[in-house]
């Protein structure tokens, strides 16, 4: 996944989960796993049935986020978009938003 390098490596990413991935644990996975490395950002549920991530770290970091998630018993991930966005100044912490 190569991106626009940030301060530090610090990239921001919009993503797009479809498959099993709502009613499984996937947001409350990627809070955790978010805050763990330092993520900032945020995860939520869309009415189609995906859910999109947008998340700012380091790619190893962002790796990281997504193959605990991945781990989720129930969670199958059939297909991810991605695509790097600029960077947002002054935000903290990680957390799911509202759905779409």
């Amino acid at each position: 996944m190569a991106g626009a390098q940030i301060n530090n490596g610090v990239i921001r990413r919009a993503l797009r989960f479809t498959g099993l991935v709502q009613g499984v644990g996937f947001r409350w996975r990627a809070v955790h796993a978010a805050n763990a490395v330092g993520a900032t950002g945020w995860v939520r549920n869309d009415f189609d049935g995906a859910v999109s991530m947008e998340i700012q770290c380091t790619e190893a970091q962002i790796d990281q986020v997504i193959l605990a998630v991945e781990r989720g018993v129930y969670v199958i991930i059939e297909n991810l978009y991605a695509k790097t966005i600029p960077a947002v100044d002054g935000e903290y912490g990680f957390c799911v938003r509202d759905e779409e």
